[in-house]
């Protein structure tokens, strides 16, 4: 499946290229800084989950100046673009995967294998949610935690 690019101003959309996720920076009145281009090429070439000092020490390797903490205020102002979301994997530290890329995680609380699920999976949960209990979830946010077939 080929995604077109949002349109101009449109936060709903996820970027799917660096340059989108940029052009998005930009549009909402942020800087485009050597550090925030760095952290976006790694969040955009490895995939997956990363943790911000994983993601710290693949931008230091680039540009050794840029600190821990410069890497986490990009992480917040990317989520709050819409660019990335992070994920609470059971009892470690958040990790950070793209918008584009969303969906649920099932966590084994024994060998702590973590398996992505769709997000329809939890379609039924959220609405639910909403209407018994007026409730809105984000199942992006964190994980269901259980045992693995391995494991149970």
């Amino acid at each position: 499946m080929t995604r077109s690019a949002p349109p101009p101003g449109n936060l709903d959309a996820p970027a799917t290229t660096v340059d989108e996720a940029l052009d998005r920076v930009r549009r909402n009145g942020g800087r485009v800084t050597s550090s925030r281009r760095f952290l976006l090429r790694a969040l955009f070439t490895a995939g997956g989950h990363r943790t911000a000092e994983e993601l710290a020490a693949e931008v230091q390797d680039q540009a050794p100046d840029v600190h821990l903490s410069t890497i986490y205020r990009n992480l917040e102002e990317l989520e709050r673009l819409g660019v990335i979301v992070h994920a609470h994997l059971g009892h470690g530290p958040a990790t950070y995967h793209l918008a584009s890329a969303a969906h649920g995680h099932f966590v084994c609380e024994v060998c702590g294998t973590m398996i992505e699920a769709p997000d329809q999976l939890f379609g039924g949960l959220a609405r639910t949610a909403k209407t018994e209990f007026s409730f809105t979830i984000d199942p992006h946010h964190f994980a269901v935690l259980g045992r693995c077939a391995r494991c149970s």
